[in-house]
């Protein structure tokens, strides 16, 4: 395995001294790469020529937008053509010497391309190969295409994400993609323990359907048992509109919603027989959420916090991400950090929970297309006539100094 002669993991690096081939797009694959950067991994995006297509979805900044600044980090570029054979040999030999491949393409694509699990691991057997696709690599719709937004419809999330107009909404971020680059991550965290006794890696299949309907959990439980029409669970518990802005209140057993009504100042509402409990309260819903909305206000978010934190009833101000950033909490346990990226500038992202230190200050910015493709090849054997060569034949590109693209 590729992980013998390197350096010793710490606590705060515990993948130190594994090697990664990130072949992902987007930012699935890319994001579950990155997480075992940040705790240590030698991580080489290997991009196509045009580069990786997160680079050109939104606002362009240099040759990044937000999506591939903030899920690339702490990576080293390798640009490989895969059209040509000699960029597959190139990905081919790196695969050989790696701990984890990932690839994000449609199923078959990678063994087509003679960079499917079967064939690199019968030379590298502790290769641990991740497969990342919208629907998984077998059953009837295995070959279709998958977004982030597909797999919140398919998976049931955005049917239980139904707007005040009733209508079922996408979440407003990258859930999916999130969170399957989560439970990508943990796959092969749990598949390395493995690999340390067992001595071989294995084939790992996630999508992003399947990871967001694990997302879930108790709602599709639910949804059987009630019949297809579940009561709300912690009426009144939700959104509410103050003087200033918005608060989100959250109600968990009978005796917040106890206090919840001294705090507002309408105890008629805790002895009110249809409100008695949260099933009657669910029933009775369109008749008791109005009459808190209109309490609410009547005074800024600031006062009623103050109130409900006092009555210890769960409630925060909502924020929109810079609120968030600028919040004296946040900045307080340094919640986020910031990579100045260039061409982009400074790349601020909600800290990854859990790291022993704060090793993610150091992480290098996400990497221009090809910026490392020659150190990578240096590393792996290849003299300087060769990968002039390849430059040349267009199989290998090199950005250029200036970041001014691939050459």
């Amino acid at each position: 395995m590729a992980v013998e002669s390197r350096l010793a993991p710490t606590h705060e690096a515990p993948y130190r001294g594994l090697r990664v081939l990130d072949f992902g797009q987007g930012i699935a694959s890319p994001y579950c790469a990155m997480l075992l950067g940040v705790y240590g991994a030698d991580v080489i995006k290997v991009e196509p020529p045009e580069g990786d297509w997160s680079r050109y979805l939104g606002t362009t900044y240099g040759n990044h937008t937000t999506l591939s600044a903030v899920y690339n980090r702490g990576k080293r570029s390798l640009c490989l053509d895969l059209k040509q054979k000699d960029g597959i040999a190139i990905a081919q030999k790196l695969a050989r010497d790696a701990d984890v491949l990932i690839e994000g393409f449609r199923p078959g694509v990678a063994a087509r391309l003679g960079l499917g699990y079967e064939s690199l691991s019968h030379d590298n057997p502790g290769l641990v190969y991740l497969s990342v696709s919208g629907f998984g690599q077998s059953g009837p719709y295995a070959k279709r295409p998958g977004s982030d937004s597909v797999a919140q419809a398919f998976s049931g999330l955005v049917s239980v994400n139904v707007g005040a107009d009733g209508t079922p909404h996408r979440v407003g971020t990258t859930i999916s993609d999130v969170v399957t680059g989560v439970y990508a991550f943990q796959a092969i965290a749990t598949t390395l323990f493995a690999r340390a006794t067992v001595g071989t890696g294995r084939w790992i299949d996630i999508n992003l359907c399947q990871s967001t309907a694990a997302l879930l959990g108790h709602k599709v439980a639910e949804f059987i048992l009630e019949g297809g029409a579940p009561r709300a669970l912690n009426v009144p518990a939700g959104t509410y509109q103050a003087k200033d802005g918005w608060m989100m209140v959250t109600l968990v057993n009978e005796a917040q919603y106890r206090r919840l009504c001294t705090a507002i100042g309408r105890e008629d509402l805790a002895s009110d027989p249809r409100f008695a409990d949260f099933a009657k309260r669910a029933d009775s819903a369109d008749t008791l959420i109005p009459q808190l909305r209109e309490v609410f206000l009547t005074q800024t978010a600031e006062a009623w916090l103050t109130r409900l934190h006092a009555a210890d009833i769960i409630a925060e101000r909502i924020h929109n991400p810079g609120e968030w950033l600028r919040n004296a909490h946040v900045e307080a346990t340094r919640a986020a950090v910031c990579q100045d990226t260039p061409g982009v500038g400074p790349v601020y992202t909600p800290r990854t929970p859990g790291i022993a230190s704060r090793s993610e200050d150091d992480l290098r910015p996400a990497p221009d297309i090809g910026q490392d493709s020659v150190e990578v090849l240096t590393e792996a054997g290849f003299d300087s006539a060769a990968i002039d060569e390849l430059i040349a034949a267009g199989a290998v590109r090199q950005s250029r100094p200036n970041g001014g693209g691939a050459s």
